[in-house]
């Protein structure tokens, strides 16, 4: 009957819950070339077009290959979906498809899994689906009412990895970047980072993701004299968002933030 009954629950939970993933309006990118990149969109409660939102770029891990990324979405819509959020953080928020061709290949020290090819040249070959939704991001500056001093980027995972990469490749777009469980690559990062603030999670009991990638990509914006800050969750796995999400100064650090001047 237990069984039953929490079974039973979990289908209503994910029954609400996709009515509220239906918030995000489901688009797709389509490149010069042919190549398509699924994303979603989630406007402001109540969006007035006569004011300025700060724009949040999400990007997700490697955990889901296929033409939607609701499971993905899940771990972070709700952070975006609630609603003290909506009424104290408006903001649009873009969250691209997982990628399913070669990209942020730090992962290539971790893991084999298909379709990432270990031999990917990571630091002079920028990947197509962050250029595709880098595309995105400008467009949406130019058609929404996007406050361009308060562009932000978060990501989980392999997401997070993409956020080092995205920061590293667009250094005058972002004001304040969130990678969680995902270390970047020491070895491409210099100066131009200084632009951008970061705030780095990951749980010490990571077997996904080694946590040591995450300490010395901090150590070296710290090196770099890059304002930084680290959370380290004692006894937690890979899902470590599940406690970045309950952090009651994430979004009042984040929408902070601002730049004087953007480059995208």
């Amino acid at each position: 009957m237990k069984k039953f009954l929490g079974f039973f629950l979990l289908l209503c939970y994910t029954g609400v819950f996709a009515q509220d993933l239906d918030k995000y309006e489901k688009r797709e990118y389509v490149r010069s070339d042919g190549f398509k990149l699924p994303y979603r969109i989630l406007y402001p409660k109540d969006y007035n077009k006569s004011k300025k939102y700060p724009l949040i770029l999400f990007l997700h891990g490697a955990g889901e290959r296929g033409n939607d990324n609701e499971k993905q979405l899940t771990h972070g819509a709700k952070l975006f979906l609630k609603d003290e959020n909506r009424e104290n953080f408006p903001c649009i928020v873009i969250a691209p498809q997982c990628p399913t061709d070669n990209y942020w290949a730090s992962v290539k020290v971790d893991r084999s899994t298909s379709p990432i090819t270990l031999g990917f040249d990571y630091h002079n070959q920028p990947t197509t689906p962050m250029l595709c939704f880098m595309d995105i991001v400008k467009q949406i500056c130019q058609d929404e009412s996007v406050d361009k001093s308060r562009l932000y980027i978060i990501g989980l995972s392999m997401g997070g990895m993409g956020t080092f990469e995205t920061v590293y490749r667009y250094p005058k777009v972002f004001a304040a970047a969130i990678p969680i469980c995902g270390g970047g690559d020491v070895e491409q990062y210099d100066k131009s980072v200084k632009r951008t603030s970061f705030w780095v999670f990951h749980g010490d009991a990571d077997q996904v993701v080694d946590v040591n990638n995450s300490r010395k990509m901090v150590e070296k914006l710290k090196h770099l004299k890059v304002d930084v800050k680290y959370t380290e969750y004692p006894n937690v796995k890979h899902n470590s968002w599940d406690n970045v999400f309950q952090e009651p100064d994430l979004l009042p650090w984040l929408f902070a933030h601002k730049r004087k001047k953007v480059q995208l």
